[in-house]
């Protein structure tokens, strides 16, 4: 798709980060919006800074965890806008903790966001976007699906997921040439507030030491690529068609480390992870959302992309 004007995009995740950056760029190129989140402050925030550009914007609270959101909102915005051609199934959220640690709980919240609203998103859209005839689908997956790193198990199984999900889905529309494609994201760190939202379980100590409760600190301080940077990526590979798009310089070098040491990363981040004590323990300290306080928040933002770096 060389060209966005007249067209209609609905996103996922648009009350912040990554999402918000989508929709900024694509008013700004005349394409309509149909925008989502489940935190409906930052969905507002997002429609007042396109007040300005004339086009056509609904926006819709939506837990994309939840089937029959999802599938109303994509009928609804169908009907509204007459056509679909773009599908950014975006939102997302963190969870931090080790295997030991993580409960049932931790790993279906995030497999209920990351992985089945992509599936929702992607399903619900799908048949829209075939009678269009011409049509794209991006999926935000992360530099977690591309390499694994401990103490995030829940966050890298839903990234690989979306990854798998999205290259089979490429791979099926290549077949039957309907007119519609299919982008797989990896973002590398974004700054976003995914960080300061994330569910932190326990665990942190005993796989990094005794600063383990800082890794986070350490983690936020390399988020290196702003969203709108990542918004612009993003849409330059939609242009080109690109199966996958990569973003940051960090997740090019994961990108190659994974293809050079396929296995042999894991002892490199290991042995990288054992000497990081001493550098969190340096760093200052700063509040974080503690776990529970985060899961009872009703405003929690799945904007994600910005997690991606996650």
């Amino acid at each position: 798709m060389k060209n966005f004007t007249g067209r209609t995009a609905a996103i996922t995740g648009a009350g912040s980060g990554i999402g918000r950056a989508l929709a900024v760029r694509l008013a700004a190129q005349g394409c309509h919006l149909a925008l989502s989140d489940i935190n409906g402050d930052g969905l507002a925030a997002t429609k007042a800074l396109l007040a300005a550009t004339g086009v056509e914007i609904t926006t819709t609270i939506v837990d994309v965890a939840d089937r029959e959101q999802v599938e109303k909102w994509a009928t609804d915005t169908a009907a509204y806008f007459e056509a679909v051609h773009l599908v950014f199934n975006n939102a997302g959220v963190a969870q931090g903790g080790s295997v030991t640690a993580n409960s049932y709980a931790d790993y279906e919240w995030v497999l209920a966001i990351n992985l089945w609203g992509v599936i929702h998103g992607t399903k619900a859209f799908l048949p829209h976007l075939i009678r269009t005839g011409d049509g794209h689908i991006i999926n935000i997956s992360s530099v977690f699906g591309l390499q694994s790193q401990p103490a995030t198990s829940a966050y890298n199984t839903s990234k690989f997921a979306v990854r798998g999900f999205t290259e089979a889905l490429r791979q099926e529309l290549d077949l039957l040439h309907n007119g519609v494609s299919a982008t797989c994201v990896h973002p590398g760190g974004i700054r976003t507030e995914i960080v300061h939202t994330a569910r932190v379980g326990h665990g942190f100590d005993e796989l990094f030491g005794q600063a383990g409760h800082r890794v986070l600190d350490l983690f936020d301080s390399m988020l290196l690529t702003s969203p709108d940077k990542a918004a612009q990526t993003i849409l330059h590979g939609i242009r080109r068609d690109a199966r996958r798009i990569l973003i940051g310089a960090d997740a090019r070098i994961i990108d190659w480390e994974q293809r050079l040491l396929p296995t042999a990363y894991q002892r490199l981040n290991t042995a990288l992870i054992t000497g990081l004590g001493a550098l969190l323990a340096r760093l200052p300290q700063r509040d974080r959302i503690p776990a529970d306080a985060a899961a009872d928040s009703p405003a929690r933002s799945q904007d994600a992309r910005s997690a991606s770096s996650r």
